[in-house]
């Protein structure tokens, strides 16, 4: 193949080079007589030049020049890439030199431009011509790998030949060169249990490549060029991973398991874990766990945890320590899902014993019935206790219990609970106020000490009270029924119906009939619980009656019969031609009171009338202190002194009218005495001569007052002044106090106040002319 591509390059050079000759072209002119000019032409070989040759700098590359120029005085020159620098043109001959060693794999050609000109005048010989430089390949690169580290995965136990990775290497020669470029791989390390073919893709070379045994290979592929002058290669690294494949079954951690559980755990809770070992990858780990011994397998239940592959043991019924305090049985690891292409020697199947102890705890009670119901019939008086509910304590004390109410709806004292679980109706039940009853009973047991437990247990007791025919049914009316004066006969008026509180009657339906027929309308049945008032003659005269009051009675059929008497009244109306109504009178409404309004006037009553009573027993107190002062004997003049109670000011030394003397004076000329009267202070010893001479009665009249005053017991202390008001010597200021003006001497008449009335009587008898003694202050 190499010498006829050298043949096929040197045909291309000759055809390059005839095709660069210039042919002369006549030159005709038109007198016939033709004028010859020789056109010059470029004329040079081939030009190329091996790559990376040996020998010494420089190295011909070929030759430029013009069959036509024959002037000594020619000059050769190149332009371009890399002209004067790594190629250079000797001036006079045109050869053409390479003073750098070329690399085909750093640039493959060079394109130049070439000028002749007269080196005398620097004027160009001949138009420039482009030609290049070719550089020829040699073998001289060994192939690289793009990568150093190729990276691959295979299925753990593929079959012979099975596809791993592809790695790639390249070389710089050319590639159009037969055999340049050409790469030949062969792994140098892990051929044992790898292949590789010449486009560089890795196979598997051994069947059994198990996962759990070696995860992971380590191959080195070498790239080499068998032309290359050098012989040199390249390596790179591969790195393969087998992925994991189900093929190992799952294999219990230990032979038995013991667990240890509260008889009171929940049904579903957990009782424990059991662990296997599965060394494929957990996304292959699908353990399924069944009980293949033991006869309590139907008690609890074993599930797999998708996360930990962990068997869960959850209890499927309630345990009871006194029924059975241990269970015992076998149970079986496997992996539905393994794949039995690839299984290997061993038992697919693994087996564990498993022990759960249950354990005692202090349980609630337990109620024997779960729930309880009970029937009775509304207002029944005799019905006292309904039924009971009765729970036991499930341990082995069997301790007593006591019942409890803890809710009930509806909300009240509707139904009662005893200690012993005896339901109890405290008064009967209506099944209008509530159809049926709930209540929560709580079991408590009694401990040693009396007290009660801590836990409990609860019942709900439904009782269903059964309607008695107690209510007689109502009138429903949709409207006020109106009816023209000259309604035709059986016109409708009104369709009324009724409803009753009571359960439907199954014997029908309620009847309606009018309680008289001596009226102007009739009832007609529709039998749905409904009747049709029409008008019986017509022609309703609205001068002698506006309204017509009638009765309905209606029957609920019930057992017993109930019948109710409701009241229509329907307004006579004025209508037009149409029947339209354009007049009605409108009916007064009765008012009605609610019973709460009853309530609060009764108590309203109730309140006037004790404030009554209270006031009449003051008034007579009052009297019977009246005729307590009568019996005195004193005047209205004497008891002025007695007013001690008014905080009067007094008109001071020089108000002579304002106190009446006489009184004083009365008692120094009767000489009378103030009867002694035991008294529990201690008597004050006036000392002798104390009293000033000349002083008068009037200074011992005041004495004597004041040892009255000091050793009566009904008074206040003696040391107490506010008795006496005084308000100092030559006031300025006359008397405000009217206490003495009844013994004046003023002329004014004041019986006039009899004749105002019962406010003014005590001032008409304080300042009449004659003072009545029923003077009460």
């Amino acid at each position: 193949m190499s010498p006829l591509i050298l043949l096929f390059s040197l045909f291309l050079a000759l055809a390059f080079a005839g095709s660069g000759i210039q042919r002369p072209t006549p030159n005709l002119c038109p007198d016939g007589v033709s004028h010859k000019r020789q056109k010059r032409h470029w004329i040079w070989n081939q030009m190329h030049i091996r790559e990376e040759i040996d020998s010494p700098l420089p190295h011909h590359v070929g030759k430029i020049m013009s069959s036509m120029i024959r002037n000594s005085s020619a000059k050769y020159i190149i332009e371009g890439e890399y002209a004067n620098t790594i190629f250079k043109v000797e001036e006079s001959s045109g050869d053409v030199y390479a003073f750098e060693r070329l690399d085909r794999e750093k640039k493959a050609e060079y394109e130049l431009t070439a000028h002749i000109i007269d080196r005398t005048n620097n004027k160009s010989l001949e138009d420039p011509s482009i030609f290049i430089i070719k550089v020829y390949d040699i073998n001289d690169n060994s192939p690289v790998f793009v990568q150093k580290v190729f990276n691959g995965s295979v299925p753990e136990m593929s079959p012979v030949g099975t596809s791993v990775t592809k790695v790639t290497a390249v070389d710089a020669d050319d590639p159009t060169v037969s055999g340049h470029a050409t790469v030949k791989y062969q792994i140098t390390k892990g051929r044992e249990n790898f292949t590789i073919d010449n486009s560089g893709v890795i196979y598997t070379k051994e069947p059994n490549l198990d996962r759990e045994t070696k995860s992971t290979y380590e191959v080195v592929v070498e790239a080499k060029d068998g032309l290359g002058f050098f012989g040199e290669s390249s390596t790179a690294t591969v790195i393969i991973t087998l992925s994991d494949i189900n093929d190992n079954f799952p294999v219990f951690k230990h032979p038995s398991f013991h667990f240890k559980v509260p008889e009171n755990i929940s049904v579903g809770g957990e009782v424990g874990r059991v662990k296997v070992e599965d060394i494929d990858e957990p996304q292959h780990r699908n353990t399924r766990y069944s009980f293949i011994q033991g006869e309590f397998r139907d008690t609890f239940d074993i599930e797999a945890n998708p996360y930990t592959n962990e068997g869960i043991i959850r209890p499927k019924k309630p345990l009871d320590f006194e029924t059975v305090a241990e269970y015992r049985f076998s149970i079986e690891a496997t992996d539905p899902t393994v794949n039995l292409r690839h299984f290997k020697p061993g038992n697919p199947r693994s087996i564990s014993t498993v022990t759960i102890q249950v354990t005692d705890v202090d349980e609630p009670p337990v109620f024997t019935k779960l729930p309880y119901e009970f029937k009775v019939r509304e207002n029944h008086a005799e019905v006292k206790t309904l039924g009971s509910v009765h729970a036991e304590d499930p341990d082995a004390a069997k301790r007593k219990i006591r019942y409890m109410l803890r809710r009930a709806s509806p909300n009240g004292d509707y139904i009662r609970v005893s200690n012993t679980g005896v339901i109890q109706l405290p008064k009967p039940l209506d099944r209008e106020f509530s159809s049926s009853y709930n209540i929560t009973v709580a079991a408590v047991e009694i401990l040693e000490d009396d007290r009660l437990s801590d836990r409990e247990s609860h019942a709900h007791v439904h009782v269903i009270v059964d309607d008695v025919n107690d209510n007689a049914p109502e009138l429903v009316s949709p409207e006020e029924p109106r009816v023209c004066e000259n309604a035709a006969p059986g016109k409708v008026i009104i369709r009324i119906s009724a409803v009753d509180r009571d359960e439907t009657s199954p014997r029908g339906f309620f009847r309606f009939f009018l309680d008289t027929e001596d009226s102007n309308f009739s009832l007609v049945e529709n039998y749905d619980n409904t009747a049709n008032i029409t008008v019986k003659y017509g022609q309703f005269n609205r001068e002698l009656a506006k309204f017509h009051y009638l009765p309905v009675l209606i029957s609920d059929n019930g057992d017993p019969d109930l019948t109710s008497t409701s009241t229509l009244v329907i307004s006579v109306c004025k209508c037009n031609e149409r029947g339209d109504f354009t007049f009605c009178e409108e009916r007064a409404k009765q008012v009605g009171v609610s019973i709460q309004a009853l309530v609060a006037i009764f108590v309203c009553i109730f309140t006037i009338i004790v404030s009554f009573a209270v006031i009449v027993l003051l008034i007579l107190l009052r009297k019977r202190h009246k005729k307590d002062l009568s019996g005195l004997g004193r005047n209205v003049a004497e008891i002025h002194e007695q007013l001690v109670t008014y905080d009067e000011e007094g008109g001071g030394e020089m108000d002579t009218t304002s106190y009446d003397v006489s009184v004083l004076n009365s008692v120094r000329k009767n000489g009378l005495k103030a009867e002694a009267a035991p008294c529990p202070y201690a008597q004050v010893q006036k000392p002798a001569g104390s009293t000033a001479p000349g002083a008068g009665g009037m200074e011992m009249m005041i004495e004597v007052k004041k040892d009255e005053a000091d050793n009566d017991r009904d008074l206040l202390p003696y040391d107490t002044l506010h008795i006496y008001g005084y308000e100092g010597a030559e006031s300025i200021a006359e008397s405000l106090s009217s206490l003495g003006s009844g013994s004046s001497d003023s002329d004014i008449d004041y019986d006039f106040l009899n004749d105002w009335g019962p406010r003014f009587k005590m001032l008409a008898e304080l300042y009449g002319s004659e003072p009545s003694q029923e003077f009460v202050y």
